[in-house]
């Protein structure tokens, strides 16, 4: 009976397009990695790729996989290849030598809302609008003297953190360092761009869940 299923199975049309398209897929893959003579790859799964490898701590699973495979392998992270690059002399080598091939960003859906189409300094492609947006924010303002002149912002609202634990200590109340951290970040940020904190009354960030202010 079961000889019989299976034969039925096996002269299925579309059992038998399955089959040539899976052997298709491992084919055209075979074919490509020898051709473009990849990193090692750690073994996949179909569809997920490497991302059963990804423990709950990620670094953790990243390191291991490493140390098993070499210092710079190849991971499919369901439809995206990522290379992972754990040696800082490989590190070294690609940001000197290599710089303009990974100087530029995936293009994601939600980048085309959040920043126009990719046209900020971080997720733009490489080219020569991105030449002079770095250009424009380097000199003004990640340059020296601008960067000294918020000297006062940062030293304010480092003397108000600590204020603020000291106050919680002597009251003998918890303190929550991560959103505080969150906050004073936030507030130098709002203070250098906008002039303004981005704390309210109550002393969460106005940005809410976005600024991970309370």
């Amino acid at each position: 009976m079961e000889l019989l299923n299976f034969s039925n199975l096996s002269s299925n049309p579309l059992f038998l397009s399955l089959i040539l398209l899976f052997s298709l897929f491992i084919w055209l893959k075979l074919s490509t990695r020898k051709r473009l003579n990849l990193p090692p790859l750690p073994p996949t799964l179909p569809i997920i790729g490497n991302i059963h490898q990804i423990g709950k701590v990620a670094h953790r699973s990243l390191r291991d996989l490493s140390t098993k495979y070499g210092p710079l392998l190849l991971l499919q992270l369901g439809y995206n290849p990522t290379v992972l690059v754990s040696s800082p002399q490989l590190v070294k080598e690609i940001v000197k030598n290599h710089d303009i091939i990974f100087s530029n960003r995936p293009k994601m859906t939600a980048l085309n809302f959040l920043y126009y189409g990719g046209r900020d300094m971080v997720f733009s492609p490489y080219g020569e609008y991105w030449k002079q947006v770095k250009k424009i924010s380097v000199l003004e303002l990640f340059s020296h003297r601008r960067v000294h002149s918020f000297q006062f912002v940062r030293a304010e609202e480092v003397e108000a953190m600590v204020n603020k634990i000291r106050g919680a200590s002597l009251k003998g109340e918890a303190v929550n360092l991560s959103d505080m951290l969150m906050l004073i970040s936030s507030n130098i940020a709002s203070r250098c761009i906008l002039s303004h904190k981005s704390e309210d009354e109550g002393g969460c960030s106005k940005f809410g869940q976005l600024g991970k202010g309370c």
